[in-house]
């Protein structure tokens, strides 16, 4: 162990990275301080400097993703800045590569989310991250295209279908090659039990 170097360049980020490879690879339940350290060529005090326990290296990760899908939905719908349906369809699309790729990382976030000890502040970068669906559904009342109500509860119901659809995709129940036609489906289906009905 004499070898291995205590310090490193970068090592929240090297350890961040090596923990979602083997995520993704292994699940979490294979993850540990230990073998992070060993992985990156620390000692295994090391990674402690930036996560005092494995929990801690968990939400982090949760974070991380967070963040990472909040940025990918906003570069979804940047091309889409006046076309609501259209907007909408790719946020959806945008979740859904998200969700079937980080499969693990997205279980871990939403189970972390729930840790008494950084509720508050997973809390917060989930809803940083959702924010650009909530406005896509704000924008969709605003034009008298979906009913008008409480847009969380309306988005939950959207967020329910394209995490449904993410979900077969998963467990290998839709092709890939499938997901634009049934994304085009549930969203044509959602604006028409959401619409907004005119008055008599």
């Amino acid at each position: 162990m004499a070898d291995r170097p205590y310090h490193h360049g970068n090592l929240r980020s090297a350890l961040l990275a090596a923990a979602e490879r083997t995520l993704r690879e292994r699940g979490a339940q294979a993850l540990s301080l230990r073998e992070l350290a060993r992985d990156v060529g620390v000692s295994h005090a090391a990674p402690r400097r930036h996560f005092p326990d494995r929990q801690a290296l968990l939400e982090a990760l949760a974070q991380e993703g967070f963040a990472r899908l909040g940025i990918e939905l906003g570069a979804a719908v940047d091309g889409e800045r006046e076309d609501f349906v259209a907007r909408m369809r790719a946020i959806g699309a945008a979740y859904i590569r998200f969700a079937t790729r980080d499969a693990a990382l997205l279980e871990l976030m939403f189970a972390s989310k729930h840790h008494d000890e950084q509720a508050g502040s997973l809390e917060e970068a989930a809803e940083r991250a959702f924010a650009v669906m909530l406005e896509v559904i704000e924008q969709g009342q605003r034009e008298g295209v979906l009913d008008a109500g409480d847009p969380e509860r309306v988005g939950l119901v959207l967020f329910a279908t394209v995490q449904g659809i993410a979900a077969m995709v998963s467990a290998g129940i839709v092709a890939p090659e499938q997901v634009d036609e049934l994304l085009d489906d549930a969203i044509e289906h959602f604006l028409r039990g959401s619409r907004a009905v005119a008055p008599s």
